[in-house]
């Protein structure tokens, strides 16, 4: 397919408009505070739209589009009960507790309540986690780009990595957060004008059942938000509930290095509470944009033999030139938006929690803002290279959610007991972390002998869950806990009002 002139200019000052942008706010980048966490100047509104940007990647819309045409409507759980409640609770209770204790990480947070030990645990575990997740973003490229145009997967891949990387690298949160402004209403726009020229072409919400339910049998169970046990599918009931629902969600929106960054960066402890808040809300819409099209796809194109091209044959057929644009750039603008938030918070993890922690650690200010740009260099490259390995997995979506499956369900398990039970000890929070991920990793060899459904990564999650919470559990009663004044404004309902007092916990966490 060839772009018309309209569209090609769209799309041009589009990624343009971005780079720049990017670009420019990189001389107000002083110190690694303001690269890493943007000073702490971010306001809630910006907050709010930069998590949803940064959770609905080209991932969502590729990844999910497809997941409802093998599926149906189940994937919309991903973002209503698999979103809001974990967004709520964030908001509520663990945000608030972060952003007091002035940490820029969730390992440092884990560092300072558990131990050394905990804190680079989880910092690798999430760096190789995003290191990956960005390979999944850039394959997504290659997926919606070669039916559209015809590039080549190596081609999308170094294009969009390479424009990611400059602004991201120049301008640190700040540029990511304000970039992802703009590519959510972006995204918004776009997804809309798409699924009501979608609805239009099938015939409206009812044209569209009917003409799902008349592929046969193995439809009927498309427009149910909630499937049976026995379902072949990735998403059973109790899967949706008890992996998606309890462990997955809540974990991702609670311990995401990515998501919540952004609240870390707030200029006040009310802006990162309602930035979280304004995020809930604008995800009530969000299935509407990026599930629908798959369903819509299904009925105007059964039988694909790859579900994951739903979205960009829809776009092909539907849109007319300058609106083919748009739609065009709303997809990059899911791409950039996840990618530059990955990569920031990877570059992150690895300077606060790895290099200043463990290997220099009285370095000046610059040179640990130096090691962050060099790292955003180094995890594009990596990224790069283990994009192709995403053709692995059945599906996009499949390929992030199992990665995820391995330590989330630990990670959820030591925050909540080390949140909110003040008797766990550092030796539990070890002990259950590493149970818990030995637990994903055995469950995982062994899916084939012990689940139903092919792909059983909820399952996985919400029995690593488990198992790290009863390890945590016993090992913490029969260990030595933290005094009281350890502990102070690290656990829920020890708050420290004193701001000296604070100052003093923070510096003695530090050494």
């Amino acid at each position: 397919m060839t772009l018309s002139f309209i569209d090609t200019t769209i799309i041009f000052f589009y990624m343009f408009g971005v780079l720049a942008l990017g670009t420019i706010l990189g001389k107000y980048v002083r110190s690694s505070k303001d690269y890493f966490l943007a000073g702490r100047l971010l306001p809630w509104w910006a907050i709010g739209m930069s998590v949803v940007a940064t959770d609905i990647g080209a991932y969502d819309f590729v990844g999910a589009s497809g997941g409802a045409y093998r599926y149906g409507l189940v994937q919309a759980n991903f973002d209503w009960i698999g979103c809001i409640p974990g967004m709520i609770l964030a908001a509520f209770i663990f945000v608030p507790y972060y952003w007091r204790a002035g940490v820029y990480t969730i390992p440092e947070y884990l560092g300072r309540r558990y131990n050394d030990s905990v804190r680079a645990a989880e910092a690798l575990l999430w760096g190789v986690f995003m290191i990956c997740n960005l390979g999944i973003f850039l394959w997504t490229t290659a997926v919606m780009l070669k039916p559209l145009l015809g590039w080549g997967v190596w081609t999308s891949i170094i294009l969009t990595a390479s424009v990611v990387g400059i602004y991201t690298f120049s301008g640190g949160l700040s540029a990511v957060v304000i970039t992802d402004v703009v590519q959510c209403i972006i995204m918004f726009v776009g997804g809309a004008a798409l699924v009501i020229l979608g609805l239009s072409k099938v015939g409206g919400w009812s044209g569209l059942v009917e003409k799902v339910h008349a592929l046969g049998t193995g439809y009927g169970d498309h427009f149910k938000l909630l499937l049976p046990v026995d379902t072949k599918s990735p998403y059973p009931w109790t899967g949706i509930m008890l992996g998606l629902t309890v462990v997955l969600a809540t974990a991702y929106w609670i311990g995401n290095q990515a998501i919540i960054q952004r609240s870390l960066g707030a200029r006040s402890e009310w802006d990162a509470k309602a930035g979280m808040l304004w995020g809930a809300f604008l995800k009530l819409f969000i299935p509407v944009f990026i599930v629908l099209p798959g369903l819509i796809s299904l009925a105007l194109h059964p039988g694909l033999e790859n579900p994951d091209e739903a979205l960009p044959i829809l776009m092909k057929e539907l849109l007319p030139p300058g609106l083919m644009g748009l739609v065009f750039a709303a997809f990059f603008a899911a791409l950039m938006s996840t990618v530059d938030s990955y990569l920031n918070s990877a570059a992150t993890l690895w300077t606060r929690d790895i290099y200043q922690r463990f290997l220099r650690r009285d370095a000046s200010d610059s040179h640990y803002l130096v090691v962050g740009r060099v790292l955003t260099v180094v995890f594009v490259l990596l990224a790069v290279g283990f994009a192709p390995v995403t053709s692995k997995f059945p599906g996009i979506y499949v390929a992030m959610q199992t990665l995820l499956s391995f330590f989330q369900g630990p990670t959820l398990a030591i925050l909540l007991l080390g949140m909110l039970w003040r008797r766990t000890t550092q030796w539990g929070g070890l002990a259950g972390l590493a149970s818990g991920v030995t637990i994903s990793a055995i469950l995982f060899l062994m899916k084939k002998d012990i689940f139903i459904c092919e792909n059983p990564f909820l399952y996985i999650a919400w029995w690593s869950f488990v198992g790290s919470l009863v390890v945590t559990t016993l090992v913490s009663l029969f260990t030595k806990p933290y005094p009281v004044e350890r502990l102070l404004g690290l656990v829920y309902g020890l708050t420290v009002k004193d701001k000296a007092i604070q100052h003093a916990l923070e510096q003695r966490a530090e050494k």
